[in-house]
């Protein structure tokens, strides 16, 4: 059995997987293989195990995310995550991992099991200067597939009213947070954040995060749907490009190269978007863009690898002149940041 793998859990919760696995189909009764935890994030209990049909991983919502400031989510956010990934799977099917099963009673569902030696981690691929715009833009076409997909279906809208959960663990903790934090921005950030909360659109991921894909022989692979969401998908398109600005903040030796899928990226999604007007999409992300910068310095979920007070004051410099004085195109944050931070 697998008890001791789940000792922070307690049997009962051992035994309710290993019956929830039988229920799938997925093992023979009274037989639970180890389940090996995986680390790396902060919203969810994740488990590796070995299925008679092959590698799968479990996945579990927390009431509480692990980080430092105290922040709750409602754990029904693991039932449209796996809708989100179901979704996806319609519109670009090598986009998600194939999912095995679900018991949302229990708030987990279990997936095929990518491995690391041939589906990276774009984030480690990223630390170790490993920036191709190739790989950026295709991030770009299959997010701006789905958004374009999911635009103005009004079923798409009915099943991911999540609006709830996403200013639990996006809005307020991200934009709200940090005007808390900067009385003096707190003005522009409350604006970024009610115009977010009231665009319906498209249905969005809402952690596309270089954490959250995977790099494998068939393109980028998404995971951790767990702020699904109806609403404007500006603040995927944000969210990921604020992630390539940061980086070259912690790894200043590519910046040219982090700006260049910085490029890609954006150009990609933005020649896909078909269901609004590019040039009022792409103002809205630009708008957006410095909200989510600061919110990673000083929001409730900071990025861990900038810890120099020195590089958190250059994301604070530009974010702030930023959200003062907005700018409408994407190359214009980047032309900025490259002269600001990036040189």
């Amino acid at each position: 059995m697998c008890r001791d793998h789940l000792a922070d859990d307690g049997p009962r919760l051992m035994d309710e997987i290993a019956h929830a696995l039988e229920r799938m189909g997925l093992l023979d009764s009274g037989k639970c293989p180890p389940l090996t935890p995986l680390t790396g994030g902060v919203s969810s209990d994740i488990w590796r195990l070995d299925l008679p049909s092959g590698p799968a991983c479990i996945k579990r919502a927390l009431s509480r995310l692990r980080v430092s400031a105290e922040w709750h989510a409602p754990v029904e956010r693991n039932r449209f995550e796996l809708q989100w990934m179901r979704c996806a799977a319609r519109i670009v099917p090598e986009a998600v991992p194939e999912i095995l099963g679900a018991d949302e009673a229990l708030g987990l569902f279990v997936m095929r099991y990518l491995d690391p030696a041939d589906h990276p981690v774009w984030k480690q691929q990223l630390r170790e200067a490993n920036a191709d715009p190739q790989t950026a833009a295709a991030v770009g076409e299959r997010l701006v597939r789905i958004h374009g997909a999911t635009a103005g279906d009004p079923r798409i809208e009915e099943h991911f009213a999540t609006d709830g959960t996403f200013f639990a663990i996006r809005i307020e903790p991200y934009l709200l947070a940090t005007a808390r934090a900067h009385p003096q921005l707190a003005s522009a950030l409350e604006s970024l954040a009610e115009t977010t909360a009231a665009t319906k659109l498209a249905l969005v991921h809402g952690d596309v995060s270089p954490k959250n894909l995977l790099i494998g022989p068939q393109g980028p692979v998404f995971l951790d749907a767990e702020c699904a969401w109806y609403g404007d998908p500006a603040f995927d398109l944000a969210f990921c490009l604020n992630h390539l600005l940061l980086k070259c903040v912690w790894v200043p030796a590519a910046s040219d190269a982090f700006l260049a899928c910085f490029k890609a990226l954006a150009g990609a999604h933005l020649a896909g978007c078909t269901w609004e007007e590019p040039l009022g999409f792409e103002a809205r992300t630009a708008a957006l863009l410095p909200g989510l910068l600061l919110a990673r310095v000083d929001g409730k979920s900071p990025v861990e690898y900038l810890t120099e007070d020195n590089d958190k004051e250059k994301v604070r410099r530009v974010a702030a002149r930023l959200l003062h004085r907005p700018a409408s195109r994407l190359l214009e944050i980047a032309s900025l940041w490259s002269s600001e931070i990036a040189s």
